[in-house]
């Protein structure tokens, strides 16, 4: 069911595009405007994709970008879906399945996260090194077809070390600096109770988000490399006596977007595209 879907979504895109990039990147909140740099540019609105998902998120386009950037050929995500949206996880991961099916081997996931660390501040970048999937859901449960991905998929390594090395010493080079950090997932919409940050650092993680590690694992399905990063646009509740709200995620994120557009720009420059 899921080939036929994905072929079909194939095929309407072919009628706007033969572009077959092998380098994709999903843009999270605040972080669609990467996408407006691109040169040579397709842009699809998914809306208009059979059997794709539509974004209801402010700061969420929704729309497919193909293009050029640092003399790469790209695929850029403007805007996900998310389960709060009342979306399965096999629908959040669909622009996934779709990438793997246009050819993207390549996959940079981005995100605007709530800082857990303590060292933490709004506006630092970080490195996803691992995840927690605190959704308590997975986006491969059902029916496999083999013919996509295996039925037990590996998750020792589902961030690339090669990338993550990749993006370190591009950081370095360019005088940014990168925190790094385990990721926790959690389904949202609201935001995490003091007492929820207070169990997610005593388990380990040091930013969370209510996206990504659903759109990964299916990444890792496909055998993609997968590079992760996070905007800490946020410190979690508790950790200041700020109130959160969606709109200090989206200025937070305006603010980094310059140095978060350089150092992209710099890690696609320098990506195998194989």
């Amino acid at each position: 069911m899921l080939k036929k879907q994905l072929q079909e979504s194939l095929a309407f895109i072919r009628t706007k595009t033969k572009a077959a990039p092998k380098i994709g990147i999903i843009l999270g909140s605040g972080l669609g405007p990467f996408a407006d740099e691109l040169q040579n540019k397709t842009v699809i609105e998914t809306a208009t994709i059979p059997h794709y998902p539509r974004s209801t998120v402010e700061g969420h386009a929704g729309k497919l970008v193909f293009g050029e950037v640092s003399g790469k050929n790209i695929l850029a995500l403007q805007g996900r879906v998310h389960s709060y949206e009342g979306y399965p996880l096999q629908q959040v991961t669909y622009s996934v399945h779709l990438m793997a099916e246009i050819g993207v081997k390549n996959l940079i996931v981005t995100n605007a996260a709530g800082g857990i660390n303590l060292h933490f501040k709004p506006g630092d970048l970080m490195l996803i090194v691992d995840h927690i999937n605190m959704m308590f859901d997975n986006p491969l449960i059902g029916v496999n077809d083999d013919k996509l991905g295996p039925r037990f998929p590996d998750m020792s390594e589902p961030y690339s070390r090669e990338l993550i090395n990749l993006a370190e010493a591009t950081a370095l080079e360019l005088g940014i600096k990168l925190q790094k950090g385990v990721l926790a997932a959690l389904k949202g919409p609201t935001y995490e109770s003091a007492a929820e940050i207070r169990m997610m650092r005593f388990l380990g993680t040091d930013a969370g988000t209510m996206s990504t590690v659903p759109e990964v694992i299916a990444a890792v399905y496909h055998s993609m490399k997968v590079l992760g990063i996070s905007c800490i646009t946020n410190l979690a509740t508790g950790m200041s006596d700020k109130k959160l709200s969606h709109d200090e995620v989206t200025e937070v994120a305006e603010l980094v977007k310059g140095k978060f557009s350089r150092l992209i720009k710099a890690i696609i420059g320098r990506m195998d595209q194989t």
